[in-house]
């Protein structure tokens, strides 16, 4: 520890998290010529399950749900196929095994990808479970149980975050898994409850159901808490009309494993107070997710956090309490959960400390999508937000129902394909929300995002020459208000 106190310190920057931020941080900061190292590790999940390098989306996020979403899309693309005279005998069976080893070896090619990337860079990379020895200086133990201490000027905290348990409920921690597990199962979870209102909840129900599963989402209170509330509800009826049930307001209350390898699940309807059970193969909690920083003692470097979240308290910046360290990604409160935030965040942050930039992190106007089996794309506002910012006098909402051309062939339902533009209601009418349901919403809304981004008023995009057929023209065709009370049901040229 000698050398560290002496101010001859071991890296330029330490990254202590290898995720979506961390790994983009490392990667800009040896390309700007800086010594770098990233330490990441993972804890094994309750379960037993463990991964590589890469983070929560490359592992157990956003990669593999994509995947297993596109699975369950092509199963209603088969059953469409008979519609466009492919002769395909129905039903068509689904191979959980065959899915989820060719899913697992795409993300392990993935692990494989980020370390030779960091090697390439010339980044070391410490396969350790980091702790604070004091505000230059981590320790951590290897492989073989040797410590090691790594000094650096500046240091990045980038741990992200790991799914919530109900430890207060008997039987969650032994008998239920979460995100962390469901991707990397060898055999079919089968019939399966998620407990939780989360996008995480819904997409792992959505796909579960579309690949011919029994899936039951219990939901204790409202759906997609944070997103419009009137999409959120499209989502359900969607999902609830196409195969997935809901258990609406009802809380578990234990878990318990039966005689038979079944599991028992017992909750409270909390509405009526009655209680009820049910027998499952799977119990999933997908109930939020809390940030990893319990182990990185955090006080031995000084760095603040919140007592409510546990979230490290960052400026504008992405700065913490202590001048040197910073943190950005899931870990930090008050950011959207998000790999492409995280990126640009981390980049951002590394120009500003190495390459003479003073460009900050705009978290305005972020796009996302939610990858239930009828895709939900927004960017900007929700209308209650709009609202509540604004007042509804002066907000103005334009809306349609559209039905996809694909679907009118095949005979599918198109009762909850829905667009609608949150506006200013003074002219030019400035964009501050669009909220688009239906197929590949997020390709759709990563386009308009960059008009949203730029301020584009309800007038510009009413003056864009929509592409025909697509899902994404109903956008530039938007023409009844809410408030004009006209059906807006669009029936199509």
């Amino acid at each position: 520890l000698e050398d560290h106190l002496t101010g001859q310190r071991d890296y330029d920057l330490l990254v202590i998290g290898g995720g979506s931020g961390g790994l983009a941080c490392a990667k800009e900061a040896a390309q700007l010529g800086r010594k770098v190292a990233v330490v990441d590790y993972v804890e094994p999940s309750p379960r037993g399950t463990r991964w590589g390098l890469g983070g929560t989306c490359v592992n157990v996020g956003c990669i593999p749900k994509k995947l297993m979403h596109q699975a369950a899309l092509l199963g209603g693309l088969i059953r469409d196929a008979p519609h466009y005279g492919w002769e395909v005998a129905q039903p068509v069976p689904h191979d959980w095994r065959k899915m989820a080893e060719a899913v697992q070896n795409h993300v392990k090619s993935l692990n494989w990808g980020h370390r030779v990337q960091l090697q390439d860079r010339k980044v070391k990379y410490f396969n350790i479970k980091a702790s604070f020895v004091d505000e230059h200086t981590v320790c951590g133990v290897a492989k073989g149980g040797k410590e090691i201490l790594l000094s650096a000027d500046h240091i990045i905290i980038a741990t992200g975050g790991r799914p919530r348990y109900p430890t207060h409920i008997e039987g969650a921690l032994e008998y239920g898994i979460t995100s962390d597990d469901i991707f990397w199962l060898k055999e079919s979870p089968g019939k399966t409850l998620v407990v939780g209102a989360s996008y995480v909840a819904l997409e792992c129900a959505g796909f579960l159901t579309g690949i011919g599963l029994d899936a039951t989402v219990m939901i204790r209170s409202i759906p997609l808490r944070g997103f419009d509330q009137q999409m959120s509800s499209m989502v359900i009826e969607h999902m609830a009309s196409h195969g997935t049930q809901f258990l609406r307001g009802c809380a578990p209350s234990r878990v318990r494993r039966l005689p038979d390898g079944h599991l028992q699940v017992t909750w409270e309807d909390r509405t009526t107070g009655k209680e009820d059970t049910g027998t499952f193969d799977t119990v999933l909690w997908a109930i939020g997710r809390v940030p990893d920083t319990r182990s990185l003692n955090l006080e031995k470097a000084g760095v603040d956090t919140s007592p409510d979240t546990q979230k490290i308290l960052v400026d504008s910046r992405e700065g913490t309490s202590v001048p040197h360290i910073y943190a950005i990604g899931d870990v930090v409160e008050g950011r959207p959960e998000l790999t492409p935030t995280a990126i640009m965040a981390g980049r951002l942050l590394v120009q500003r400390l190495f390459g003479g930039s003073s460009d900050l992190m705009d978290y305005d106007n972020v796009p996302t999508t939610v990858f239930t089996p009828l895709e939900y794309g927004c960017v900007g506002l929700s209308e209650e937000e709009a609202v509540a910012r604004h007042g509804q006098e002066h907000v103005e909402v334009y809306h349609a129902h559209y039905k996809p051309l694909e679907f009118t062939v095949a005979g599918r339902d198109a009762s909850q394909c829905y667009v609608k533009m949150v506006c200013l209601r003074e002219p030019p009418q400035l964009v501050l929300g669009l909220h688009f349901l239906g197929p590949n919403a997020g390709e759709v809304t990563q386009g308009f995002a960059l008009g949203i981004k730029c301020g584009a008023s309800y007038a510009q995009v009413m003056r864009t020459v929509g592409i025909h057929p697509t899902c994404s023209e109903e956008v530039v065709k938007l023409r009844i208000s809410k408030r004009s009370g006209l059906d807006p049901t669009v029936t199509g040229c």
